[in-house]
């Protein structure tokens, strides 16, 4: 089994933290794991992306060759799109919070972009910020489009919830319990489409 996965967003959304959290839980199920990022001048609001590939054996790069990831998880839906030209197109995913982060001056209508994801023969663009609000974890986007995920990573949920609970444990229970939430919050979106 492998499975390619390019995280992406915008700066301070947490899409490297989950690049983090599925990494600990592949980890932890004796996976193979590589991963490349780049944090868009590490600074808030600039582009941010993670290759992780995961594998039950060694893996030779860390990044993923055009045409073959198996899923683009995103925060944040021109990001998703930016990344399109990495998607296996038959058989790959996009999981993307519909919601621009609007940081350029020249950012596309949000119907443009939407437009372009209905193209894509396996999407799941929702609404995870008024989700992580549901909850009660307004910055826990990032832990909804995981959870939604998780129905096609390969990677059992309660994997998932050990590395948040591991990832976010010295915040405190309050924290590791909202993140948790998140992500099973993210997860029903995936089983009830």
């Amino acid at each position: 089994m492998k499975i390619d996965i390019i995280l992406c967003g915008v700066g301070g959304m947490g899409a490297l933290s989950s690049a983090a959290i599925i990494s600990k839980a592949a980890l932890d199920m004796g996976m193979y794991m590589k991963q490349s990022e780049t944090h868009g001048m590490s600074q808030r609001g600039g582009d941010v992306q993670s290759h992780l590939r995961l594998s039950d054996e060694p893996i030779a790069s860390d990044l993923i060759p055009q045409g073959q990831c198996d899923i683009i998880l995103s925060v944040e839906p021109m990001e998703a799109l930016r990344y399109l030209p990495f998607l296996n197109k038959e058989n790959g995913w996009i999981i993307s919070n519909e919601n621009p982060f609007i940081n350029i001056p020249n950012y596309p209508e949000k119907d443009m972009i939407l437009a372009e994801f209905k193209k894509i023969k396996n999407h799941l663009l929702f609404d995870a910020d008024s989700i992580a609000k549901e909850v009660g974890n307004p910055k826990g986007t990032n832990m909804v489009v995981l959870g939604a995920a998780s129905k096609y990573l390969r990677i059992d949920l309660e994997k998932l919830e050990n590395a948040v609970k591991e990832s976010f444990a010295r915040k405190g229970e309050g924290v590791v319990n909202a993140n948790i939430n998140a992500l099973r919050a993210g997860r029903a979106v995936a089983d009830n489409q």
